[in-house]
């Protein structure tokens, strides 16, 4: 690793499977390569192979002969570029602006509704008028005790409309943000190591990985240095990388190190997959994973193997071609998978290896390290690190939501029973690590842990996972996180489970609480009840399979009111998880 240096590469119904993906092989972590089909980009017209994009001033644009049928979002970044606010310090200016004043003209309009997303700050206008949210990076998921207390001191001057959430890419949302603290609280942010830069709209989301790296006894390789690669890379060491900034669309990066494939690979726009190639550990590649309200696909073998060293200058060269090839037009077709699509997985490997340093990309190696037969463990609760009198306490945190208080108890647990250190997972949880074994009684008997983020939650909670929802979230439909809570403990007083059901809602057809992924998945809308009224329902997902067996969910029944869903949820248990109903079961006894 210490080969590795990032300094050279800055630059100064919805969701079901496509027709074009029946055609393709379902996404596996057996990367054996397979006989490759002739490259379509080979015959390409010379014109669609021509970078879309150059660069002026140090920020890459839009070239003037491709900016017909462009979308919204891209006549934005044309106007104004967006990284400015942050690399030239408009946040400044901007900050000092009332809301009135910003409303009054179309550009500074944009900027707080738009291109702060590159700072990490979503405005909720409709619910939240002048109050934003705020998305960290958090490579990896980990946090330290001192960044956890000082997001809980911004979000706690927020009163009732401050608090925090974890998110499903492992990472902390803050909400309540108002603009003119921005300065301030972006410079306490990398006062305590942290950054939100390039954490939402046309950029790289958040680097994920095992969260149990370097702990875990049976891990494959420590996530953490590349994530940590990764992030820096992709936010020029927190000064920001105007090289990847302008993507037609976001872009998702997972590194895995673990046989329980915690990071979701399948679901990513880039996954690195371990993999030994002639006596050398490496990765395995699969890109094109992704959701979208009328699209969903899994990730597919690019058949490519690289290096360690190799880790950043891969991910540096598919996002090159993404950025100088990718549509701009369609928000709903501009995915990283359109551009495979269109190009073919030789065509497009062909363009990531035009943009490799030494225009060199070796195959995939059939030496994959993921062992396919392997159940899935559950890290809640208390588990031996690889460190000899070691343990790690996976919390359940309820549908990922938590208070400033909340987050000092947590703070203060991690400091005083192992090493200030958080691991945040994309199932909204988090794990304690680095506790000595003679202290496990004492942290369990903690109130905090008896009371609100319990280790050996019910089983049903075990899997719950819901995003904002229409509380704080303008684009979502219905109500989810309290939603989620209350259903699932009224199916639990209804059912008895002997497995765990991985539940999710999200509160539109974006998805962000990922129901293609669940056992059972919810997905908001507005339908009518029995009597022709309409009122808010869901969408309900079935089938959904996370690990190596890998499989994206299917809609079971679309329109359900949501007060019909407790009966359905309770059938389906019945039926297809072996639950049996609590009725029944205590007439047995």
């Amino acid at each position: 690793m210490s080969s590795m240096s990032i300094r050279f590469l800055l630059s100064p119904l919805p969701c079901q499977k496509s027709s074009a993906s029946l055609s393709r092989t379902r996404v596996s972590t057996d990367a054996t390569p397979t006989a490759a089909p002739p490259p379509p980009g080979v015959g390409a017209d010379a014109v669609r192979l021509e970078p879309r994009v150059e660069e002026r001033d140090g920020y890459w644009v839009l070239k003037e002969k491709f900016r017909q049928g462009i979308n919204p979002q891209e006549k934005v970044k044309i106007e104004k570029e967006p990284m400015k606010l942050f690399m030239e310090n408009g946040i400044e200016e901007l900050a000092k602006m009332s809301m009135e004043d910003i409303d009054k003209a179309k550009v500074t309009k944009n900027d707080i509704d738009v291109r702060l997303k590159w700072l990490g700050l979503f405005h909720r206008r409709k619910h939240q008028y002048g109050r934003f949210m705020m998305r960290l990076k958090l490579p990896n998921g980990v946090t330290t005790s001192a960044q956890t207390r000082y997001l809980a001191s911004v979000i706690r001057k927020y009163g009732r409309d401050g608090c925090a959430d974890v998110t499903t890419r492992q990472n902390w949302q803050i909400r309540g943000v108002v603009l003119p603290d921005v300065p301030e609280i972006l410079k306490g942010l990398a006062g305590v190591g942290l950054t939100s830069l390039q954490s939402g709209m046309d950029n790289v989301r958040n680097p994920v990985g095992n969260p149990l790296a370097g702990i875990d006894p049976d891990e494959i390789v420590d996530t953490r240095p590349y994530t940590n690669l990764l992030s820096q890379f992709i936010t020029g060491n927190f000064r920001g990388n105007p090289a990847i900034t302008n993507l037609p669309r976001k872009w998702n990066v997972c590194v895995i190190g673990s046989h329980d494939l915690y990071e979701h690979p399948h679901i990513n726009d880039l996954a690195y997959m371990p993999a030994m190639k002639n006596g050398q550990f490496g990765f395995n590649l699969l890109v094109g994973g992704f959701f979208s309200p009328k699209r969903c696909e899994e990730a597919i073998p690019l058949d490519a193997w690289v290096s360690p060293d190799d880790v950043i200058p891969v991910c540096k060269a598919i996002l090159e071609a993404y950025r100088d090839l990718g549509t701009r037009g369609n928000r709903q077709k501009t995915r990283m998978m359109w551009l495979i699509d269109e190009l073919g997985i030789e065509g497009f490997r062909s363009e990531v290896v035009k943009r490799m340093p030494h225009q060199i990309l070796e195959r995939a190696s059939p030496e994959d390290l993921v062992h396919k037969q392997w159940e899935r463990r559950d890290y809640l609760g208390v588990h031996p690190q690889k460190q000899e009198g070691f343990s790690f306490v996976g919390l359940h945190i309820p549908v990922g939501r938590v208070q400033a208080d909340d987050m000092d108890e947590l703070a203060r647990i991690a400091d005083e029973y192992g090493s200030g250190e958080l691991r945040l997972t994309v199932e909204q949880n988090i794990v304690i690590p680095n506790i000595e074994n003679s202290r496990i009684g004492t942290l369990l008997n903690e109130p905090l842990l008896k009371n609100r983020f319990s280790p050996s939650p019910p089983l049903l909670m075990k899997g719950l996972v819901a995003c904002t929802g229409n509380q704080f979230c303008g684009q979502a439909i219905i109500e989810t996180k309290a939603r989620a809570l209350k259903v699932t403990e009224e199916v639990e007083r209804l059912v008895s489970v002997t497995r765990p059901v991985r539940m999710h809602w999200t509160g539109c057809p974006n998805t962000c609480g990922q129901v293609q992924v669940a056992d059972i998945g919810f997905m908001g809308c507005m339908t009518r009840d029995e009597n022709g009224k309409t009122c808010e329902g869901v969408d309900v997902f079935l089938g959904g399979r996370i690990g190596s067996d890998s499989h994206l969910g299917d809609v079971y029944k679309k329109g359900v009111p949501c007060k019909d869903v407790v009966p359905l949820v309770v059938d389906i248990l019945v039926k297809q998880f072996g639950a049996v109903l609590r009725e029944r079961e205590e007439a047995e006894d």
